[in-house]
C-alpha cells in the first residue's frame, strides 16, 4: 500500500493558464506559494516561500481560470506526479508537480465586479472527478480542509 496525497494552502503567484489538450480535454496550470518558518544564522525566525506547480483538469480547470487570479488564496488537495522527458539536445529532465483533485477558493473577490460576475462564495470548492488511474477512496471524502 502507498499514499500519495498533497494538501496545500497558499497564494497564486500568477494568473492561471488554461490550455486545451489534443484530446480536447482542458488543463489549467497554476503556481502556488506557501510560506514556512526557518531559523536564520543568528537564531531568529525567517519566513521563506516554497513554490509548487499545480495542474487541474476538466471543468474544474475552466472554473479556476475564470474565477482565480494572481494573489488569490487557494486550497489544493491532490497528488504528486513525477515526469521524465528528454530535451531536443538529448538531456534527460525530471519534474515533480501536483495534480489537483480539488481546488478550494479562499478569501473574497478582489472587486465588486468579480462578485457580480458570479464569483463563488468564500471558501467554496469545485471538485473534479478523479482520473481513471486513481481509485476512489472513501477516506478521501472525509478529509476536508
Amino acid at each position: 500500500m502507498s499514499i500519495n496525497r498533497v494538501v496545500l494552502i497558499g497564494n497564486l503567484t500568477r494568473d492561471p493558464e488554461l490550455r486545451v489538450l489534443p484530446s480536447g480535454k482542458t488543463v489549467c496550470h497554476l503556481r502556488v506559494a506557501c510560506n514556512h518558518m526557518r531559523r536564520d544564522e543568528e537564531g531568529g525566525w525567517q519566513e521563506r516561500p516554497s513554490f509548487f506547480d499545480v495542474s487541474v483538469f476538466g471543468p474544474q480547470a475552466e472554473n479556476v481560470e475564470r474565477y482565480l487570479s494572481k494573489g488569490r488564496p487557494v486550497g489544493v488537495d491532490g497528488r504528486l506526479d513525477w515526469r521524465e522527458w528528454e530535451t531536443p539536445d538529448q538531456h534527460k529532465r525530471q519534474a515533480v508537480s501536483i495534480v489537483a483533485n480539488t481546488i478550494q477558493f479562499l478569501g473574497r473577490p478582489d472587486t465588486p465586479a468579480d462578485a457580480a460576475a458570479g464569483e463563488p462564495d468564500q471558501e467554496e470548492s469545485i471538485e473534479s472527478a478523479p482520473s481513471e488511474s486513481v481509485e476512489a477512496n472513501p477516506v478521501d471524502e472525509a478529509l476536508i480542509f
